[in-house]
């Protein structure tokens, strides 16, 4: 099954119009799920001793498996954080797939590793970070935000010879943040938000001092937060940490990318006073799953925590040269930032500073509307792309009702979140194809 042979040839050239077909659709299907029986009727039994060969494979992926995956990239698609990347990074995505590329040490993927360290590079620029800073591309903001983590917490314990156990961070922040504490043993504290739900350095420094700061190995702040794409008061929550040496990570997986926009950079002050930083270019950078940007000011306080220590690894852990896992969770990884390295060499920054500020063009027109409709009342002004709502007079059924029928006439996958208890609407606007007459058809579908 390893040899090249004439069916493997028509196979390739199979998947590789499925790949092309696909990239050429302009707009997506959206699909919708299926149940496990109905998927287990047309697929149930794929697997076998004998094989169905590769090409009645790929139709069945095509016919049945693919139409039971919702298409992420959709313009209609605002639920979540959406995934919409640039053809140049699908594309890529294949050619690293089929490159056999080890990403994990300079030895063995050096020149995909000096490609994923220039895209690295241009982040944090963006970020305002000093030369200095490095790190790696590893599975997303969870891992990103665990590995920073682990990385603060030995960064603590070797300077000051104790054993400190609390995160600070609040109710807004990533999920990821309680799960990395809950794998860590560590707890977290939940810092009150002030009046524009933001953590900021006042509420902060009384939470620190009222649990000692010495138990505190690291403060989380939010740049663009999930559910309602807050950024948190980043200068005064470093100033605090600076006040009692603890290490500030901001975790700007979803909105970190606002970065290269003028038009709202200036929210992001403070920010280049980061100990770590982490942004998903898989989210609002046009990047394929699965990639997330993990960046340290001080890449070697990484390497002392995440370098795993074994014979047969000493011919990398012993050499100088820059391994990226040395700086993460994990010891085996593919070149996951190639696709968005290939991207931002293709188009150039200034395609992605547009093309942000292009959905955030949008996320104010869907703002503007909802103020201008009687039956919908806007939640607070975004402050990047995510738009949340209520419709008046709507229950938790009545929104729910709304986003399934949206699903079933193949018009929009828009599910309800909640704030406070209050079951809302909400948009993340990421994809640069989601258009005006997008947005103002699903407000109308609510009226």
């Amino acid at each position: 099954m390893h040899s090249f042979t004439e069916e493997t040839s028509q196979l390739g050239e199979a998947i590789l119009k499925y790949a092309a077909d696909r990239l050429a659709l302009d707009p997506v299907p959206l699909d919708a799920p299926r149940t496990a029986s109905e998927l287990e009727s047309v697929a149930g039994g794929a697997i076998s001793a004998q094989g169905m060969g590769g090409q009645a494979a790929l139709r069945l992926f095509e016919d049945e498996l693919a139409l039971a995956c919702l298409s992420t990239d959709h313009p209609r698609y605002l639920s979540f954080i959406p995934c919409a990347p640039t053809r140049e990074a699908a594309m890529f995505d294949l050619v690293v797939g089929a490159s056999s590329i080890y990403g994990g040490s300079w030895l063995e993927g050096a020149g995909a590793v000096y490609a994923e360290n220039q895209a690295l590079r241009w982040i944090a620029n963006l970020a305002g970070l000093p030369e200095s800073a490095g790190g790696a591309f590893v599975q997303g903001g969870t891992i990103g935000n665990l590995s920073a983590l682990v990385a603060a917490r030995a960064s603590a314990r070797a300077r000051n010879n104790t054993r400190p156990f609390r995160v600070a961070a609040t109710v807004g922040s990533h999920s990821s943040i309680q799960s990395a504490c809950e794998v860590m043993d560590a707890d977290l504290v939940q810092v009150p938000v002030d009046e524009n739900l933001r953590l900021t350095g006042d509420n902060l420094r009384k939470a620190i001092l009222e649990h000692g700061p010495e138990t505190f190995f690291a403060v989380v702040a939010t740049a663009g937060t999930t559910n309602l794409g807050i950024i948190d008061d980043l200068q005064s929550v470093a100033d605090v940490c600076e006040e009692f040496g603890i290490w500030f990570h901001v975790d700007g997986a979803y909105g970190g990318a606002g970065l290269a926009a003028p038009s709202v950079r200036d929210k992001y002050a403070g920010v280049e006073r980061a100990d770590s930083f982490i942004v998903d270019p898989h989210k609002w950078l046009f990047a394929p799953f699965d990639c997330c940007a993990l960046l340290y000011r001080e890449p070697a306080l990484a390497r002392a925590a995440h370098t795993q220590h074994a014979s047969y690894l000493d011919v990398l852990t012993e050499a100088p040269d820059w391994n990226p896992t040395d700086y993460s969770i994990g010891l085996t990884r593919r070149a996951r930032g190639l696709p968005f390295w290939f991207s931002l060499v293709a188009n150039g920054t200034d395609a992605y500073t547009e093309a942000i500020e292009h959905t955030l063009s949008i996320a104010r027109f869907a703002a503007a509307q909802i103020e201008q409709r009687p039956y919908l009342e806007l939640v607070r002004e975004p402050d990047l792309s995510v738009v949340v709502f209520r419709r008046a007079g709507w229950n938790p059924k009545d929104y729910q009702a709304w986003s399934d029928k949206l699903l079933e006439e193949q018009s929009a996958f828009v599910v309800p979140t909640s704030h406070n208890g209050e079951t809302l609407a909400r948009f993340a606007v990421v994809n640069p194809n989601t258009s005006t007459e997008d947005i103002a058809a699903i407000l109308d579908s609510m009226e």
